[in-house]
C-alpha cells in the first residue's frame, strides 16, 4: 500500500523509542522528512541517525511536552525549518505510581497529567495551527487500552489516557472542514522500554495469560497502524480511536 509520505514534514513526539522510534523509522522509510522530538535529547538523535543511515530523512529535537513553551518553540521550529508540517504523532508519555485512587500522591498525580494529558494538549494546540493555516494535515494521539477500560492502581495514568480520546474527538469535530484529521489509538500490552519499567507488569505473566493471542504486540505492530491513519489512505477517518490490543478488551 502506498502511503503518499513523500514531501511531507512529520513531527513525532516521545520518539526517542519503542512506539515513537518505531513510528518515526516507518515514516521515513515512507518518504517522510521526519523531525525525531523526545526529552532526552541523544535518543532522539540515534534515532535519527538511524533513519538516515537507512536513506531517509530526518532531524532531531529535544522537548519537555510538559512545558507548553517549549512546545510552541518546537512547532515554530519545525514550520520554519522545513516549510510547513503536515503529519504529528503526539506519542510522549510517562508511567506513574500504582496506588489506590484515595492514597494517590497529588505531586505524582500532577505530573503525570502534565505529561500524558497536558502535553497532548499542548502540542495539538500549536500542531493544528500550522495545519490549518496551510490547508490540512493528520494527526495521530497516543492514548492506550485504558482510554477505555480502566486498571486498579492507575487512576492518573487511565483518566489522562481517557482525556486524549476526548480531546480527540473534540478536536476532530472542530478542524474537519479545515482539512485536519485527528485519531487516537490505543496500544494495549505492547513491548516497549515504558513497559519494561513498569516491574509490577511486566512481570505479571497472568496479563500475558489474559491475551488471546497468547504475547505482547510490537511497536511495529502499532507504527503500521499510526502511518494508516496517518496516511491519504484514512482520508474520511477523523475522530475516532483505535485499539491495537490482541482482542484484549474485547473479553
Amino acid at each position: 500500500m502506498e502511503l503518499g509520505f513523500a514531501g511531507k514534514v512529520a513531527l513525532v513526539t516521545g520518539a526517542g523509542s519503542g512506539i515513537g522510534a518505531a513510528v518515526s523509522r516507518q515514516l521515513g522509510a515512507e518518504g517522510a522528512r521526519v523531525v525525531v522530538a523526545d526529552i532526552n535529547a541523544d535518543a532522539a538523535r540515534a534515532v535519527a541517525a538511524e533513519i538516515c543511515s537507512s536513506g531517509g530523512n530526518a532531524f532531531s529535537l529535544a522537548v519537555d511536552v510538559a512545558r507548553a513553551a517549549e512546545v510552541e518553540k518546537l512547532v515554530e521550529s519545525v514550520v520554519q525549518t522545513h516549510g510547513g508540517l503536515h503529519l504529528a504523532v503526539n506519542n510522549a508519555g510517562i508511567d506513574g505510581v500504582r496506588r489506590g485512587t484515595a492514597d494517590y500522591p497529588v505531586d505524582d498525580w500532577d505530573k503525570l497529567i502534565s505529561v500524558n494529558l497536558n502535553g497532548v494538549f499542548y502540542c495539538m494546540k500549536y500542531e493544528i495551527a500550522a495545519m490549518a493555516a496551510q490547508g490540512g494535515g493528520s494527526i495521530v494521539n497516543m492514548s492506550s487500552i485504558l482510554g477505555s477500560v480502566g486498571l486498579p492502581t492507575a487512576s492518573a495514568y487511565t483518566a489522562a489516557k481517557h482525556g486524549i480520546v476526548g480531546l480527540t474527538k473534540v478536536a476532530a469535530i472542530e478542524y474537519a472542514k479545515r482539512g485536519v484529521r485527528i485519531n487516537a489509538v490505543g496500544p494495549g500490552l505492547i513491548e516497549t522500554p515504558l513497559l519494561s519499567e513498569q516491574s509490577e507488569l511486566a512481570s505479571n505473566r497472568r496479563l500475558e495469560a489474559l491475551q488471546p493471542m497468547g504475547r505482547r504486540g510490537t511497536p511495529q505492530e502499532v507504527a503500521a497502524l499510526v502511518c494508516f491513519l496517518l496516511s491519504e489512505q484514512a482520508s474520511f477517518i477523523s475522530g475516532s480511536y483505535h485499539l491495537v490490543d490482541g482482542a484484549y478488551t474485547a473479553h
